[in-house]
Parts: structure tokens; C-alpha cells; sequence
């Protein structure tokens, strides 16, 4: 006899690896932990193994865990693509959507990608630029929604805005310059020479993350570089030319973050990440695009380097 799978129950068991804890997954569903807990054993007793196992103070995926959750994300992708189909099988119209350079080659695939295949009847136009621009065309009209750094209260009057996450800013270089920062710090030799700073022109929400940190700890910097393009930007930082304050979104995998703790840098605060539109009460299409925009980008906020275990809190 064969076994449906429950796709609530597996929605639950990849949120909850994907977040990194059970708990966490119960608060994002809408659940109590024990009711987590209930949907953890309902599926292993379908699937007849055990699916997470001990390790250390949290909980790691066992051999049969890590099969189910690789079949669980194409199973949970292709159900929300049908859902998705149907329900806009008739949806028409012109969404134009405007996203900061960090998203434009992660995000915007997979936005894209999910939207066109269950909405081919709609024509959407995107603008890659950074946040201010973006945010002034959606408040004339010129864009339809757009995801951007920053909270809005610097512009004039941004009634439709939504805050979406708080994500962490960290100073990024190269390893050898992370090498070179550790060093010096155990010297104490980092604040005597001023730190070369990389970044946006201005006005940037990560430039002025960066300065006021470095100005709170007395730290003297100089700007090494600045471009208006966030490829500008790790251009500068892969040659060793100085760091700079930006999330690890889309991080190059020649650059890293670095540790304030052992490279003798300040600690940076969070940057807000908002959804703003250019009407309060959008059309069918825009809001299709919104919520897909919306899922993904906290997917991918959400998700941990490691999706192979889970914290204690569990």
C-alpha cells in the first residue's frame, strides 16, 4: 500500500530546517511547538525511520532525513507552483518591479521564474538600481512595487511601505585582508592607521552604517573607493583595496565577512529591508508578484548556511 505524504506536515519539517529550529518554524507557521513536534513524528511514522537525531545540544538530520528533506523542497516547489497556476490561470496585466543590485542575481530568478510559469499571461518589466532611485520611482508611479534598503523615512510621503526583515550588516574583504585586520588588532595597531573604506556614493544605508560605527569607536577610515554599482564595489574589495560595510547577501566567494570580535572593527547594526508600492490597493497581478517577492526573499533570509541541523530550541 502506498504512503501519501502529508504536505502540511512536510512544510513544517523544512521550515523548521531551513530556520534553523522547530521553534522558529512553529511561530512562522502559526503553531505551538508541541503541535511541531506531533507533525515531526506523524511523519516519521510514515516514512518509518527516523528523520533527526542528536548532536550535540541540538538536532541533526539523519541519513533517511536528509533524502526526505532534498525530495520535501521539489515537493512543497511543485504543489505551490499548481496552486499558484490555477488560481491565476485567467491573470493578466503589467506588473513592473524594481529591486537593489543585491537581489538581481539571486532573488530575481527565482521571482521570475515561479511567476512566469504560473501567471505566463503577465508582463512584468524589472529595474535593477539602488534603493533610492528605486523608491522615488514608486512613489511617482514609475514602478508598480519595489524592494528596497532603508525604512522610507527619508522621503517626503511613502503611505504604502512595508518593512520586511532587519538584515545584518558585516564588514567584508578578502581572507587576506581579514588575516592582516587580525593581526593588527592583536597589536593594537589598527586604529593608528585609518581604515580604507569602500562604498556606495551616497546616500547609502550601509555607508552611513559604516562611518557612524567607525566615528562611535574613534577609529580613524578614509575612503578608498566609492561606486555606484555593488559590483563597483566587490571589484574594489577582491583587490585588497580596503573593506566595506554591506549584508552577505550575494557575497562573492572570494570575499568573507569579518569577525568584529578578532579584527579590532566596530560592530554593525541591521539595515531594514521594505516593500514599497506605488498603491495602496494594487492590482491582482502586482499583488500575485508581491506575495511571490515576499516568500522568497524571507526564504532566503531565513535560510542558515547549513540546513542540516537544528538548534536545542527544538
Amino acid at each position: 500500500m502506498r504512503t501519501n505524504l502529508d504536505m502540511d506536515v512536510l512544510r513544517t519539517f523544512v521550515t523548521g530546517f531551513e530556520l534553523g529550529s522547530f521553534a522558529r518554524a512553529a511561530d512562522r507557521l502559526g503553531r505551538s511547538q508541541s503541535a511541531v513536534s506531533t507533525q515531526l513524528r506523524k511523519l516519521e511514522d510514515q516514512i518509518g525511520l527516523p528523520l533527526v537525531q542528536k548532536a550535540g545540544r541540538g538536532l541533526a538530520l539523519t541519513t533517511a532525513g536528509e533524502a526526505l528533506l532534498s525530495y520535501a523542497r521539489r515537493l512543497l516547489e511543485l504543489n505551490d507552483e499548481a496552486v499558484d497556476t490555477v488560481r491565476g490561470a485567467n491573470l493578466e496585466g503589467w506588473v513592473r518591479l524594481g529591486l537593489p543590485q543585491d537581489f538581481a542575481d539571486t532573488l530575481l530568478p527565482a521571482v521570475l521564474g515561479r511567476f512566469a510559469r504560473a501567471h505566463p499571461k503577465v508582463r512584468v518589466e524589472v529595474q535593477v538600481d539602488r534603493s533610492v532611485p528605486l523608491a522615488e520611482k514608486t512613489l511617482r508611479g514609475e514602478l508598480d512595487m519595489a524592494l528596497v534598503w532603508g525604512d522610507g523615512s527619508d522621503l517626503p510621503h511613502y503611505p504604502n511601505g512595508e518593512r520586511v526583515a532587519d538584515v545584518p550588516i558585516a564588514w567584508v574583504g578578502t581572507p587576506e585582508w581579514a588575516e592582516r585586520a587580525e593581526r593588527a588588532a592583536r597589536r593594537h595597531a589598527l586604529p593608528d592607521e585609518p581604515l580604507p573604506l569602500i562604498a556606495f556614493v551616497p546616500p547609502c544605508t550601509f555607508r552611513a552604517a559604516g562611518i557612524a560605527a567607525l566615528d562611535a569607536a574613534g577609529m580613524p577610515w578614509r575612503l578608498a573607493f566609492t561606486s555606484p554599482s555593488l559590483s563597483g564595489l566587490w571589484a574594489a574589495a577582491e583587490a585588497g583595496l580596503g573593506v566595506t560595510p554591506r549584508t552577505t547577501v550575494s557575497l562573492p566567494g572570494t570575499l568573507t565577512a569579518l569577525d568584529p570580535k578578532t579584527s579590532g572593527l566596530p560592530p554593525l547594526p541591521t539595515a531594514p529591508l521594505s516593500l514599497h508600492r506605488a498603491e495602496a490597493d494594487p492590482s491582482a497581478a502586482v499583488q500575485r508578484l508581491t506575495t511571490i517577492v515576499l516568500e522568497t526573499i524571507r526564504e532566503a533570509l531565513d535560510q542558515a548556511p547549513a540546513n542540516r541541523s537544528v538548534a536545542a530550541t527544538s
